[in-house]
């Protein structure tokens, strides 16, 4: 991919959270993300996986500067936006947009979808007339795969997957270029996941959108993926392209994430490799490598110094001293769908 392809860009970014309240003299911060640094490139879908508590949420937020950084640079449509007074940043967020995780909290019960829809218009297209407001509803819904006739309606009357249609079609009306979406099918029944999944690569297709898709299940992530960038204690422990990821794993966390995952065919299952005792704590994080601890490839040497993420093949990066191990690769790469299930129409 050419660097004008590049449409977000985070460089070396950090954010904490300081322990004790306004008036406390504790030096003690949560590191929730600590060093940070990966492209998002136009019409891709970059995943974004890695345990609960790994700063996956707070990346995708920090990006869209709902949540200020400590440290490092956010650029955005070559602009670095990381500074920028919440004045400026209003011409910028119709172009970046967020998915939430749980579609009903995210939609006001007392708002009707096409209310909910033309919201956003009001915001960042004022001049709109109503005519034109209502045609882009109608145009954006049937994108989602509902019928313009579910305006009217409240979210409590739509089933779950209906609701994250409207979820995702109200980021859409601005026309963004990148979507953020935070586990945005962790909520739903599995045949409901796939229908959205298909949604949103059928949805990049058309209008040529930038996804950064942040979940915890690489079964889905293998699915909608072009690249995955694997999280660990606040930091990228390995980024590469998904097919490269899933058949040649360079990092140990990779391998232990791959081994949790469940297998249908009996002859396909696997040792599971259970990683002793909890993620540490972002406030004293281990010396050297975060995973170390965890880690039954663990050397002296990785005590000595927190590894930097290197490029160590061809669009593949990860921060590990070990370059000698033969990692398990995952059993089977999911497949993608060749056309979108827009099912579970109104």
């Amino acid at each position: 991919m050419s660097q004008q392809s590049v449409l977000a860009e985070l460089r070396d970014l950090r954010k904490s959270y300081k322990l004790g309240g306004v008036f406390s003299r504790s030096t003690e911060a949560v590191r929730a993300i600590d060093g940070v640094s990966f492209d998002i490139h136009r019409g891709e879908v970059l995943g974004l996986v890695g345990e609960s508590g790994s700063g996956k949420t707070t990346v995708g937020r920090v990006l869209l500067r709902l949540i200020e950084p400590t440290a490092g640079k956010i650029r955005f449509r070559g602009q670095d936006i990381t500074h920028f007074s919440r004045a400026q940043l209003r011409p910028i967020r119709r172009h970046m947009q967020l998915v939430f995780q749980d579609p009903f909290g995210s939609l006001n019960p007392r708002m009707t979808v096409g209310r909910l829809l033309t919201t956003p218009l009001i915001v960042h297209s004022p001049d709109l007339s109503r005519t034109e407001q209502r045609r882009r509803v109608d145009e954006v819904l049937e994108l989602v795969g509902l019928f313009p006739a579910a305006a009217g309606r409240y979210p409590h009357e739509f089933s779950g997957g209906q609701r994250q249609r409207i979820a995702i079609a109200r980021a859409l009306m601005p026309g963004p270029e990148l979507l953020v979406a935070d586990e945005p099918v962790s909520a739903l029944d599995v045949s409901v996941q796939a229908q959205v999944v298909n949604l949103l690569l059928d949805l990049r297709d058309r209008l040529d959108l930038a996804i950064l898709f942040i979940a915890h299940d690489l079964a889905v992530v293998g699915t909608i993926s072009d690249r995955v960038a694997v999280m660990y204690l606040g930091r990228i422990v390995e980024l590469a392209d998904t097919v490269d990821l899933f058949t040649a794993p360079r990092h140990p966390y990779t391998e232990a994430l791959f081994s949790a995952v469940p297998q249908v065919e009996a002859e396909a299952r696997r040792a599971r490799i259970i990683l002793v005792g909890d993620m540490p704590s972002p406030v004293t994080p281990p010396s050297g490598c975060p995973f170390r601890t965890r880690c039954r490839y663990a050397l002296d040497a990785c005590a000595q110094e927190v590894p930097k993420l290197r490029e160590i093949a061809p669009r593949h990066w990860k921060s590990c001293i070990r370059d000698d191990l033969d990692l398990v690769p995952a059993v089977d790469l999911p497949a993608r769908e060749s056309s979108p299930v827009l099912g579970d129409h109104i």
